[in-house]
């Protein structure tokens, strides 16, 4: 598994195809392989000519593990997509990201917005200004003994997420606590990469695509019917939008 180190921390990353490279960035307590790899995106892009490369955040999947909250604040996280640029030689690359990896997707876009050359927003609507990441009880339900001590409904289902891919809980909860950062609407509005942004229609996470869209010059908002949070990134009809969208952009 190739990775690299953004100073101390290792992080690890597949890459795949030939062709414009998009990479990939996945939602929290995900990993490059249950996000891209088995839900078909990876052989998606690569079959279209894309070149695709997938990220584990910090304190996800393969790469480091990190317990204080204060390491997952989102600018250091983007900074970590942005040094994996520099390890592979890109100076600008699509960027899809999904949930918390399109968070850190549009602060890696306001924070060096020559690298970014599309930024599709996947999972994240007007809570990229408005919220303020995942809930607490989502931390606290990571941190409980086991599942059945977990009470809250949105807990319960992040934490079974989080057994279901063998992640370091721990860490995913210093991740919540430190990665609840927001754009301004002024910073929104300064994102000048084209932009997409799709959001299922029972996605109870997101916020509004239309909401965000209105808000960055030129975003076009995208619902994908009748999925929730979880479903939403694997669907049919997001990928062949995204196709459509990165043919599309300049």
């Amino acid at each position: 598994m190739p990775s690299f180190h953004n100073g101390p921390v290792e992080i690890a990353y597949l890459d795949e195809g030939e062709g414009e490279p998009v990479v990939l960035i996945h939602g929290f307590a995900s990993t490059k392989e249950v996000n891209w790899l088995h839900t078909g995106w990876l052989k998606t892009l690569t079959n279209a000519g894309r070149r695709a490369v997938a990220v584990d955040n910090r304190g996800h999947g393969q790469s480091s593990k990190l317990y204080a909250s204060a390491d997952y604040e989102t600018g250091k996280m983007a900074g970590d997509v942005r040094a994996l640029l520099d390890h592979l030689d890109l100076p600008t690359a699509d960027l899809l990201g999904y949930s918390m990896g399109a968070r850190i997707a549009a602060f890696l876009a306001l924070a060096h917005p020559q690298r970014v050359r599309s930024l599709v927003l996947g999972g994240l609507g007007s809570h990229l200004v408005d919220g303020v990441g995942l809930p607490e009880e989502i931390a606290e339900a990571l941190e409980a003994p086991s599942l059945a001590d977990v009470a809250d409904r949105t807990g319960r289902t992040f934490r079974g997420f989080a057994d279901q891919t063998k992640s370091d809980r721990k860490a995913l909860a210093a991740c919540i606590r430190g990665s609840r950062q927001t754009l301004t609407p002024q910073q929104a509005a300064a994102i000048r990469a084209p932009v997409l942004i799709a959001v299922g229609t029972r996605d109870q996470v997101a916020g509004s695509a239309h909401a965000l869209a209105a808000l960055i010059p030129g975003a076009k908002a995208l619902d994908i019917p009748d999925r929730d949070h979880m479903l939403a990134v694997g669907d049919k009809m997001f990928k062949s939008s995204v196709l459509a969208f990165l043919q599309a952009r300049p």
